[in-house]
């Protein structure tokens, strides 16, 4: 056999056009609204996710089912093409996330925001996984465990969503508020968490014939991610990107950072952990190394934000049908799961808010803030329909209660922070970020800012 018959055939030229009208389409459709939704003072992430629901099944494939059929038609490859380059934006994007977790302020915020965080993950947990095991059986994919599924709903319940959380504060002006900070750390202990449990419950998921062995091997797999984590993954993630910034070479630290997110991506999916787990460690190891300049991974960001996430939040729109909320059952379900979700994030925020001895309103405002899902709901969601736990209907509940709680948090953060006094710290605080971008101060009076 000669070598030219094993080289493997490239994309047919039909399949690759549809790709491109694909990413094109749906670019530009996310782009739009996600402006628009900005305009109505709504998340971005709104608009993307709209872009998605009105090209797929819930209003294109209705309307007009042979441009749906043929644009986005349901076949396995064709879709695993517009997967991958999703999958390739999560986990940037969630690397990114993880490059922007100030460890700095969860060690000086971090007992107080503990309190806030446990209770926020384990009301929310249990009551997820109750919920999930009263779930009906038309909303669990049909070879999914049920016990599994439950535990994925938990989980789903549970999460809190940082990139949400702190653009929301960062347009309400309360970035640099006592409460404002107490939220992030809490979020970010949240985050980690969360990453943790879900990569938990994905091992369990792959496991055939749940035992407890494996449980003990999933564990022993995240044991061994923490330990490289700790050590020789923070040596190799300092010598690369050092490197990298002395080359000098224009672009050089965006593509070791890339690199080096991916691969540990790469290593938490061979260890049957999620791979956005990987990315998220990875992430935090980087921003980390006080030595990096983290203006040098700008373009990475400017490229994530504005390229690969609107086309994955797009991407996951595609997959909602909304049309099944029509059905009676599936709409009294969805009210069950939203008010859970709520419910058990809100009341476990604020309870571990009083015991962290913060007032009622703080404790309303800290609750608000960690009800925000968004983007990490949209992933997880994302995960649960490649990991076979759910069906379309479930797949556009878990999405809809990210959308709902990331709308309800500027509001209700509003009406509790107006009732908050400022404080002389808080104000040198804001004074000083200000002083250090350039921004007019009032010597006589508190810094401009928005309104809460």
């Amino acid at each position: 056999m000669s070598s030219a018959a094993s080289v493997v055939v490239p994309i047919a030229h039909h399949e690759l056009l549809v790709l491109l009208l694909q990413i094109g389409v749906l670019l530009l459709a996310a782009i739009l609204l996600g402006r628009l939704a900005q305009r109505f003072g709504l998340p971005p992430i709104v608009g993307e996710l709209s872009a998605g629901v009105l090209l797929g099944p819930s209003l294109l494939a209705n309307v007009a089912p042979g441009l749906g059929d043929w644009l986005f038609p349901q076949e396995t490859g064709q879709m695993h093409l517009l997967d991958a380059l999703g999958q390739l934006g999560v986990i940037l994007l969630v690397g990114f996330t993880g490059m922007h977790v100030d460890l700095g302020l969860v060690r000086r915020q971090g007992s107080r925001a503990a309190a806030v965080s446990i209770a926020g993950l384990v009301l929310p947990l249990g009551l997820g996984i109750w919920l999930g095991l009263a779930l009906p059986d038309r909303l669990r994919a049909e070879d999914a465990d049920p016990f599994v599924f439950a535990c994925f709903v938990g989980v789903a319940m549970c999460v809190s969503a940082i990139p949400v959380i702190a653009r929301t504060l960062l347009d309400m002006g309360l970035i640099h508020r006592n409460i404002g900070q107490m939220i992030l750390v809490a979020g970010t202990i949240d985050d980690a968490v969360g990453w943790v449990l879900v990569s938990l419950v994905a091992a369990m998921a792959t496991t055939a014939g749940l035992t407890g062995g494996d449980v003990l091997t999933s564990l022993g797999h995240l044991g061994l991610v923490m330990l490289i984590v700790l050590t020789v993954g923070r040596l190799i993630v300092r010598v690369a990107m050092n490197a990298a910034l002395r080359s000098g070479v224009r672009g050089m630290p965006v593509v070791v950072a890339v690199v080096l997110v991916v691969l540990s991506a790469a290593g938490t999916q061979a260890l049957e952990l999620e791979a956005v787990f990987g990315a998220f460690l990875c992430g935090v190891l980087i921003g980390a190394n006080r030595g990096i300049d983290m203006r040098s991974l700008e373009p990475l960001n400017t490229t994530v934000v504005t390229v690969l996430a609107p086309l994955f939040f797009a991407t996951a729109g595609l997959r909602m049908d909304l049309t099944a909320l029509g059905d009676p059952e599936i709409a009294a379900w969805a009210l069950a799961v939203v008010g859970v979700a709520v419910a058990g994030k809100f009341l476990g925020a604020f309870v571990g808010g009083l015991f962290s001895r913060v007032t009622r309103w703080e404790a309303l405002a800290l609750g608000a803030g960690m009800n925000a899902r968004g983007v990490i709901e949209v992933i997880i969601a994302m995960i649960g329909v490649r990991l076979g736990l759910l069906t379309v209907e479930m797949y556009s509940i878990i999405v809809l209660v990210a959308v709902l709680t990331s709308l309800m948090a500027p509001p209700l953060l509003r009406v509790a922070m107006n009732r908050v006094e400022r404080t002389a710290e808080e104000d040198v605080r804001e004074r000083r970020v200000l002083e250090l971008s350039g921004a007019a101060v009032d010597e006589e009076g508190p810094p401009v800012r928005g309104h809460a």
